[in-house]
């Protein structure tokens, strides 16, 4: 088992990371007394003086909560303009509300859930945007990222959240929306970035950005990151990564621009093992309306340490190429090629054979993954604007070739059957296999035996896409959005036993028309489909791939969905705040489900009404408010019949009607600061996600909760300041990740950060 046990030694790439941090704050600090007397000094001062060239100090306010643009060529309007919802998190609300991943960000969205798995990626982001799994539909910089992964956002600039199908932006998914992660790119000042967060829990983060000039037209940008800590409420889970991202672009502010960028990040964790959910009765068959059992202590981790890992890594390089032929027309060209993978031991307190309400027992059921996946895409945009029958076009069409190849093993151990944890029970022939619920020992000592299992399953697909979109100004006040993009999408999945492809070519579009009864507002109405052909998460998903299902399937034609939408949106306060609302429909038809044992068809239905309202930017000077409330309705309307792995369950109730899993009527977050005096300014934020089912049938859930946020932060002068975030005030215990059958992952307890950050 040694070869499996967490390696507590430091690489040397996560030591330069925290020598840097280190250095970074020793020599700081030798400058405070300094930097504090210049200004002080200067403080009367409303403008910075650089070089010959004065800067009003409100002439940009990148401080903002609001965004007026999306930084996607794609979106050929301003946000105010564009007729779908759109939610951008900037970099000023990451950094007020300490978010440390990408998950942490996007709890600031109401709508957003997140989901568990068993296999394939039951620790990286799935995130569940209005209903609809997203895991597959993340985008960086406009390029698809693939691979199951936890994402880093310490070389992340804003995050975009486009919701409702998109497939006409985004191609195949994003049935329900998709994330855009915007990357920090050289620039045209020198600056260095620095800080570090000590935090409860053994919290320690350090992060660097540098940028230099070398030329009057190129730059190079540097960011780093070292992280690590214990999690607040959960005994014995810890969660280590570093990571490099350097970038450098040739002819800055020229009609030639060349950037070249790498992003690497890996990790080493003792992931959590979640907390199993507990059936009605010591002879249930089936649970009814559960909800997770902790057995009396909110601590109780069910893992092993001496067995339990998780490893990650990503690998991304990036070439791109813009020119501008004129003021009204650019080409750009993005080659990018990347590399992540995953190999974890990961236990699952699966309480399948009602071993915790029989016995107050869990059996720590071992899920395995060795996983690679290698993604190659070049993608040609041309955007720009031009006047056809006197209406002004602002136009974006492009072509993408993406090529993906996902390697897919795992580990075989000898315990897999031994699932009954009775004081006689088979599961205890094995020490380890089974522990208590309200008092589990994670050093136990595991007695089975695990061995890398070789045999492997490739999953390859290609995808060639044309797309084009418009926005036309019919007349000041009207202005028709259209989009259409053709995709040609084959996978092929080959394994020990299966051998299976897929081939599909199919049409989505999207058109919206809006009013703009005064400059600062407008009224619309839209229209959006998407499809979603099977493999289409190249085998990464929490699902599996239902190409090598070994079950017999009479059609493998893509899900449909489409998105009814009318919605206003207004600039208000002098155009400093954002306000949003929207109601949409969103029907996802031609599902694959199962129909008879040994047989999928393309019969389902599943439906979600709701109604989102948003808020963001400054009421006033000093008062910044990021908020927003999401109801949604969600229903299965055909979901076919009850089974799994191919075999109908007889007997089973229909689940038509039930609402779907991990959709919460309710969800709304509040975030917001005020500036108490020029240097000092306090936050808060308040988050409210409804119960959630775990399962189509509606048999398990976790409950509603109330989350509770605040900050503090203080300017020393320019070029430190200091803040403290408190999270989940309350230590409320809340489930944040609900998996269909057998648990639901813990969120951290209240968890205090304390950061201090640099500035030159």
């Amino acid at each position: 088992m040694s070869q499996h046990q967490k390696n507590n030694a430091v690489s040397a790439p996560r030591l330069l990371a925290s020598a840097i941090g280190m250095a970074l704050s020793a020599a700081s600090a030798t400058q405070v007394a300094q930097a504090a007397e210049s200004t002080d000094a200067a403080a009367s001062n409303d403008s910075l003086k650089l070089g010959a060239t004065n800067i009003n100090s409100d002439a940009v306010d990148e401080g903002s909560y609001q965004t007026e643009k999306s930084a996607s060529v794609k979106l050929t309007a301003p946000l105010v303009d564009t007729p779908r919802s759109v939610t951008v998190i900037p970099q000023q609300v990451l950094k007020d509300t300490a978010s440390l991943n990408l998950q942490d960000a996007l709890r600031t969205v109401p709508g957003i859930t997140f989901g568990a798995g068993e296999g394939g990626n039951p620790q990286g982001d799935r995130p569940i945007i209005r209903g609809f799994d997203a895991q597959g539909d993340t985008f960086i910089d406009g390029v698809r990222d693939t691979g199951a992964q936890s994402r880093e956002i310490f070389d992340i600039e804003s995050i975009e959240v486009s919701k409702g199908p998109n497939s006409t932006i985004g191609g195949r998914g994003s049935a329900g929306g998709s994330l855009n992660l915007i990357s920090k790119q050289p620039k045209d000042t020198d600056f260095l970035d620095g800080g570090f967060t000590y935090g409860s829990d053994q919290t320690r983060r350090y992060t660097l950005d540098v940028n230099r000039k070398f030329t009057d037209t190129a730059a190079f940008r540097l960011n780093l990151m070292n992280h690590s800590q214990n999690v607040s409420g959960r005994d014995d889970v810890n969660y280590d990564r570093w990571g490099v991202a350097p970038s450098l672009t040739f002819g800055m502010g020229t009609a030639n621009r060349l950037n070249f960028s790498f992003y690497h990040m890996q990790s080493d964790d003792l992931p959590d093992s979640g907390i199993p959910y507990g059936y009605s009765s010591p002879t249930a068959t089936a649970h009814v309306h559960d909800k997770p059992d902790d057995g009396g202590d909110r601590n109780n981790f069910y893992g092993i340490k001496g067995r339990d890992f998780r490893k990650t890594r990503t690998d991304i390089g990036t070439i791109s190429f813009e020119h501008d032929f004129n003021d009204d027309m650019t080409l750009k060209n993005t080659f990018r090629h990347g590399n992540s993978g995953q190999d974890y031991i990961l236990t699952q307190p699966d309480d399948s054979q009602r071993n915790v309400n029989r016995y107050g027992t869990v059996w720590r059921r071992a899920n395995t993954l060795v996983s690679n996946t290698e993604t190659t895409t070049n993608q040609t945009d041309l955007f720009g604007n031009f006047h056809l029958l006197g209406l002004k076009n602002s136009y974006s069409t492009g072509v993408e070739l993406t090529r993906e190849v996902s390697r897919s093993s795992s580990y075989s151990y000898s315990t897999s059957a031994l699932n009954n944890c009775s004081p006689t029970g088979s599961g205890n022939t094995v020490s380890g296999n089974c522990t208590s619920l309200s008092n589990p020992n994670p050093e136990d000592t595991y007695g089975g035996t695990i061995a890398r299992n070789y045999a492997t399953t490739q999953t390859d697909a290609n995808t060639r896409s044309i797309y084009a979109f418009d926005t036309i100004e019919l007349t000041p006040a009207w202005l028709l959005n259209l989009g259409s993009r053709y995709d040609s999408f084959d996978t092929t999945a080959n394994s020990p036993t299966v051998h299976a492809s897929s081939e599909n070519n199919f049409w989505n579009w999207q058109a919206g028309l809006t009013w703009k009864p005064a400059q600062n507002g407008s009224v619309y109405a839209s229209f959006a489909t998407s499809a979603t052909p099977a493999g289409g998460l190249v085998g990464q998903g929490s699902d599996g791939n239902p190409l090598t299902a070994g079950t017999a399937t009479s059609d493998l034609e893509p899900e449909t969905t489409k998105n009814y939408e009318v919605g206003t949106k207004w600039d208000v306060f002098n155009e400093r705040v954002s306000l949003t609302a929207a109601v949409f429909r969103t029907e996802k038809t031609n599902t694959r489900v199962l129909v008879s044992t040994g047989l999928y068809e393309n019969a389902g239905e599943s439906r979600v009404d709701g109604v989102e309202l948003s808020a963001s930017g400054k009421i006033t000077d000093k008062w910044q408010v990021f908020a927003g409330y999401s109801y949604l309705d969600s229903e299965l309307v055909n979901p076919g019949q009850v089974g799994r792995n191919g075999t109908v369950t007889a007997g089973a109730v229909s689940q038509a009607g039930n609402e779907m899993p991990n959709v919460p009527k309710n969800s709304a977050t509040l975030w917001t600061t005020y500036e108490l005096a020029p240097k000092f300014t306090v936050g808060g934020g308040a988050f409210y996600v409804d119960k959630v089912w775990g399962d189509t049938a509606n048999t398990v859930y976790v409950p509603s909760y109330t989350r509770y946020d605040a900050m503090a932060s203080y300017k020393l002068n320019k070029h430190i300041d200091f803040q403290v975030n408190v999270q989940n005030l309350t230590d409320k215990v809340y489930y944040d990740k609900a998996y269909a059958a057998h648990f639901a992952n813990e969120a951290a307890g209240r968890t205090v950060l304390f950061s201090t950050n640099f500035h030159y």
